[in-house]
């Protein structure tokens, strides 16, 4: 499925504002679907068609291939959106770990349960930016505006290699503090949630992260212009992705300068040895000044130190903030409701500052993920109620500077629900054919009034009969139960 603009007869607005790097610049554009536009036409299609990637560079860029020569840009808007293009070499890798890795075991190594989960988790992170730039880049532009003190060539190679060095050293610091504070851990733990390691761990990633982590590279503003800063800030967490891997063992000489995925699973591991370490992004020369470095030693165990246990993607993203609440609640003195906030996520009273690591549940090796039995069915029917909710994702960012404030809205609504519903399908809650015959009642009204329609229009007919059956069918289970209730009271 993929978004469409409105009927016609429908206004459409587009408000764009921005401030460039050289100072202010404002501009409203407002038009119609019959064409009528404040500005020119060719303000729009830049803005739709700026930043194009080529394929070389979208594979490149995922492992930081590129030259200052094709990244360097004069004004951040037309910076391309290096992120958001990517998800088809996502999806292509991710493919071909699955293929490799059940070349070598035999076994299917994404759970449909585990890597739904994590796929929703990373586009849940993503739809603020329908509405709003991103706040690190933002609050970038901010204090490059106002307060400034050098302009570094934006088309210099130095101050390339300049903004990679700070970025990267800006996203340890940033790493290593949602690891140490407890309420910046609220928001990291969601990517720490998974107890598989593969490549759709990577995307799970947390909505909240970006409103304290954008604090950090603010130092880099006083002398790097925005251009620069908005290049490597999404370089630096794409090159993250492929070191998701168990594939890889090693990479030899690389492993002393780089963080690879050895480093990296060391990091996402929940044994003792594995706590609190390995922080870097693209470097892991900030791990060894800074006293943080481990390498690989015994089997890696992944996830929490305390499992979730759930596949309800509005737990995984949200939970830790209620269990937080209610630590600072429970603590006894304003001294220790401030520690709960601010101090490690293993503190209590009478501990150090990150907690004692010894009290960490003893890993043995043989913990098994968490992976309850459900049905074949039901697990082809969620992987193709979430390949339709992909592709509407994927068009909502490609056409959102076409669609009307309303339209947006809606399909983000509908997107957010679809992976509400998805989730309890998964964990066979009891309300979810409720939620999953409403979903497919709403998504069929999208459909009826134009809101979204098939990324393969030749499968238009298709996808209608099977939503219809979809409904009817939750409607089926919803009277089902109902009716089963009764009859036992």
């Amino acid at each position: 499925m993929q978004a469409i603009p409105q009927s016609p007869s429908t206004t459409i607005n587009i408000n764009h504002e921005y401030k460039s790097q050289s100072g202010c610049a404002e501009s409203t554009v407002q038009c119609t679907a019959a064409g009528q536009t404040a500005l020119q036409e060719p303000v729009i299609m830049a803005q739709l068609q700026s930043g194009d990637v080529t394929f070389s560079q979208g594979a490149r860029v995922l492992f930081y291939l590129m030259t200052p020569n094709e990244t360097s840009f004069s004004d951040v808007d037309d910076v391309p959106r290096y992120v958001q293009k990517a998800t088809p070499f996502f999806i292509g890798l991710v493919l071909l770990e699955v293929f490799v890795s059940w070349l070598k075991t035999g076994e299917l190594l994404v759970k449909i349960n585990d890597g739904t989960t994590s796929l929703s988790a990373g586009m849940i992170s993503r739809l603020p930016h329908v509405f709003v730039r991103s706040l690190e880049v933002s609050s970038y532009i901010y204090v490059w505006n106002n307060y400034h003190i050098l302009e570094l060539p934006w088309d210099s190679a130095w101050t390339w290699w300049l903004a990679f060095l700070g970025v990267d050293f800006g996203y340890y610091w940033v790493h290593r503090c949602c690891h140490e504070l407890n309420i910046l851990w609220a928001a990291h733990q969601v990517h720490h949630s998974s107890e598989y390691y593969n490549l759709t761990t990577a995307l799970r990633q947390s909505v909240t992260q970006q409103c304290a982590s954008w604090v950090f590279y603010l130092p880099m503003a006083l002398v790097v212009p925005p251009s620069v800063f908005a290049v490597h800030i999404q370089f630096n967490l794409l090159y993250q992705f492929w070191i998701h891997t168990e594939i890889i063992r090693d990479l030899g000489p690389l492993e002393w300068i780089l963080n690879t995925p050895s480093h990296h699973r060391v990091h996402h591991g929940r044994n003792l040895y594995c706590i609190d370490r390995n922080y870097g992004g693209t470097l892991i020369i900030w791990d060894r000044l800074f006293g943080t470095f481990t390498p690989e030693g015994d089997k890696v165990v992944y996830g929490l130190t305390h499992p979730i246990n759930t596949f309800d993607i509005l737990s995984v993203q949200f939970h830790y903030y209620s269990y937080l609440w209610d630590q600072f609640l429970k603590a006894d003195s304003i001294g220790h409701k401030l520690s709960i906030i601010f101090k490690g996520p293993s503190w209590a009273p009478g501990k150090p500052r990150l907690g004692d690591h010894a009290e960490v549940p003893i890993v043995t090796g043989e913990e098994v993920p968490h992976n309850p039995e459900w049905s074949l069915g039901l697990q082809v029917y969620v992987h193709i109620q979430f390949l339709l909710v992909l592709g509407v994702y994927n068009d909502l960012f490609a056409t959102q500077y076409l669609l009307s404030q309303m339209a947006i809205l809606l399909i983000t609504g509908y997107i957010l629900l679809t992976l509400t519903s998805l989730g309890y399908i998964i964990e066979q809650r009891p309300n979810a054919a409720v939620w999953e015959a409403l979903r497919c009642l709403i998504m069929m009204a999208l459909c009826r009034f134009g809101y979204v329609s098939p990324v393969v229009s030749q499968l238009a007919l298709a996808t209608e009969v099977f939503v219809s059956l979809s409904a009817l069918y939750w409607g089926v289970q919803c009277f089902t139960q109902l009716t089963g209730k009764e009859k036992h009271h």
